[in-house]
């Protein structure tokens, strides 16, 4: 399992964060942090949500390199007594009518004590866009009651202490839960041995009926949550969200391979959950 190859080096410290789901500050109370999407509506909100086919223009590699980061993707660090711990994972801010939600891996943020915080464009130590607290965390029922890894996806709301919402600031990726494979995607990640960002463009694969894979080395531990990016725009560097890393093996157990689970109408159910919730 990559969770336990790939990004078992952070294992030692993450055990002392990830030990109860529940999320601190802000006042959220852990039965709200996790929610049971209905799925009333889901048809019509993945069609709502739905993607472009991507350029077949883009130039494709298959190591990532580092970047200088993009200011809707970012990491996930732990916060105790007021200080940011080390980066474990990586979120992406998606469009939503309160402007105030990102997606990651359940994986991510499942058994977690203690507060998160996003820090948006996060790179060489520098938070040009200020850290976020995370005040809800949203899994679907499948994931919580068997860590299924069609349904390794969270999102998470995030507060406005900055008297703004982040989206107003960051600006947001698109959600689409109807994207067609193969499709050409960005994937961007947060090694945890590493305060720089990582980008690799390729074309995915179908792995399975509910999985896609990336072939692209250098995705380690910490990528996880790493959104596949479609369309992305060269001025703003924001993008169509299909995907992010998790999944099979909770994102595979090489650097090489990447894998997410496909974006359906489970997807689009909990992403009316958390509009809701807001």
């Amino acid at each position: 399992m990559r969770w336990m190859a790939r990004r078992a080096r952070s294992m030692s410290q993450r055990v002392r964060v990830l030990t109860v789901l529940t999320v601190l500050g802000a006042a959220v109370a852990y039965g709200a942090a996790l929610l049971t999407p209905s799925h009333v509506g889901a048809e019509a909100l993945t069609a709502r949500l739905g993607g472009q086919t991507p350029s077949e223009q883009a130039t494709t590699s298959d190591t990532a390199q580092p970047f200088g980061g993009a200011p809707a993707v970012g990491a996930l660090f732990p916060m105790s007594a007021g200080e940011l711990g080390d980066h474990f994972c990586t979120a992406s801010v998606v469009h939503s009518t309160h402007g105030d939600l990102a997606v990651a891996a359940a994986h991510c943020v499942t058994g977690i004590s203690g507060q998160i915080v996003f820090v948006p464009g996060y790179a060489n130590g520098k938070e040009p866009y200020g850290a976020w607290s995370v005040t809800a965390i949203y899994t679907d029922q499948a994931w919580q009651s068997a860590q299924d890894p069609d349904d390794d996806v969270a999102f998470l709301r995030l507060s406005d202490a900055h008297g703004v919402p982040i989206e107003d600031v960051t600006g947001a990726e698109r959600l689409s839960t109807t994207s067609k494979e193969p499709a050409l995607v960005q994937v961007i990640g947060y090694p945890d041995d590493t305060d720089q960002p990582i980008s690799c463009t390729n074309w995915t694969k179908v792995f399975s009926a509910t999985q896609l894979a990336f072939d692209c080395d250098g995705y380690t531990v910490g990528t996880s949550g790493g959104p596949f990016l479609t369309n992305v725009s060269a001025a703003s560097g924001q993008g169509t969200v299909i995907g992010v890393i998790g999944g099979y093996e909770q994102g595979g157990d090489t650097s090489e391979v990447s894998y997410a689970a496909t974006f359906g109408t489970a997807v689009a159910a909990l992403y009316q959950t958390a509009e809701a919730g807001g």
